[in-house]
């Protein structure tokens, strides 16, 4: 087998627990980036930092892969990061929707303590409610490189008015988000054949890291042996829903389980989890369409990279992954022409004047820096 020289181990990070960094997603990837670092320790001596006193001993990450409170804070600080005061996070609606949620918590309880609901057990969670949306607060990115290297990040401000000290899915590597790639070889096959590659794309995005690809070699139809044909598989996905629902069933992880071991496409295999009916659903059983729990959905991409015996990129596909079990998942994409598009609900034009841009496509040349 050929090894490809663009495979990377397998690596990911997770931060939780965090008041004071401005931007999560900033300190995971450098956390990311220094893990090899870290691991020889070239980290930072907690004697060289300013006020070290009383402080935690985090000299460095360690290669560790989920970091949570003051620990992941010191190494923000250390790292150059931005820190901000905690009320830099308050918002008036999510305030509100906090006291809203309290307020139905004591409402389920008097109707629990009142045996309406018998046995004591509860309604619903202060986070859900059946005539109210309040967002479950997650956003997700996954993107694909020139050279077929697929990775997400994933970030959240956490469930309305949950248990303190519970840690959700988003910063779990393999619950709220995976990525990877593996390599699948076909014995005995021509490269460049319609048979070569394990899995079939059906998506609207063929072709996405063929266009980006750096001018690879392609392969000759004149060479009439045959030769040692690889397909390089990737996949990566980001969950947003109820967050203990795919932790208990491993969510992000499963999909890739499903589309490597089972020889699945990323759509199935991201469907028969997180789809109407899937995994996710079946987890919350008799309690489904109660109390939010199993509700929830997956943005992703997949990458299809064949290479010929001598190492060759001979053919690419790509496809986005989107599904959601739900009432609707706010989602946005760039196809392969550069145009953006945005969607909430399902295909379905009845839908689409729900939401203004829902559906449109837009130039994301127009958008511009940071949230404000």
């Amino acid at each position: 087998m050929i090894t490809n020289p663009t495979r990377w181990p397998k690596r990911g990070v997770g931060v939780s627990g965090l008041r004071r960094v401005k931007n999560p997603i900033k300190l995971a990837a450098e956390l990311l980036k220094r893990g090899g670092q870290d691991l020889v320790g070239k980290g930072v001596a907690v004697e060289d930092v300013e006020g070290a006193e009383g402080r935690l001993n985090v000299p460095s990450a360690q290669g560790h892969t989920h970091l949570h409170g003051a620990a992941a804070e010191q190494l923000a600080e250390a790292y150059g990061l931005e820190l901000v005061d905690p009320s830099y996070f308050w918002t008036k609606d999510r305030w509100e929707q906090h006291r809203r949620g309290l307020e139905r918590e004591k409402a389920m309880a008097e109707l629990t303590c009142s045996g309406l609901h018998g046995c004591g057990t509860p309604a619903g969670t202060a986070s859900w409610s059946s005539d109210e949306f309040i967002p479950q607060g997650t956003v997700g990115a996954v993107v694909v490189d020139a050279y077929g290297t697929v990775c997400v990040a994933t970030s959240t401000g956490g469930l309305t008015n949950k248990l303190t000290g519970r840690i959700g899915d988003t910063p779990t590597v393999g619950a709220g988000f995976w990525a990877e790639e593996w390599l699948e070889e076909l014995e005995g096959q021509k490269a460049g054949s319609s048979s070569c590659p394990a899995v079939v794309l059906s998506g609207a995005l063929k072709g996405l890291v063929a266009d980006c690809l750096s001018t690879p070699r392609m392969y000759q139809p004149g060479s009439s042996s045959p030769k040692r044909v690889v397909t390089k598989r990737a996949i990566a996905v980001s969950g947003t829903g109820n967050g203990d629902s795919f932790l208990r069933t491993a969510a992000a992880r499963t999909v890739g389980a499903i589309a490597q071991f089972g020889k699945e496409s990323g759509a199935v295999a991201l469907t028969k989890v997180t789809g109407p009916g899937g995994e996710l659903q079946r987890s919350a059983g008799d309690r489904w369409g109660k109390t939010g729990e199993g509700e929830g959905g997956m943005i992703g991409i997949e990458c299809i990279v064949v290479y010929d015996g001598d190492g060759n990129a001979v053919e690419s596909r790509s496809e986005i992954l989107q599904d959601f079990n739900c009432g609707g998942m706010l989602r946005a994409w760039v196809d392969e022409q550069g145009v953006a598009f945005m969607r909430v609900f399902r295909k379905d034009p009845a839908l689409a004047a729900k939401y203004v841009g829902e559906g449109i496509p837009e130039d994301p040349q127009n958008w511009c820096g940071e949230k404000l």
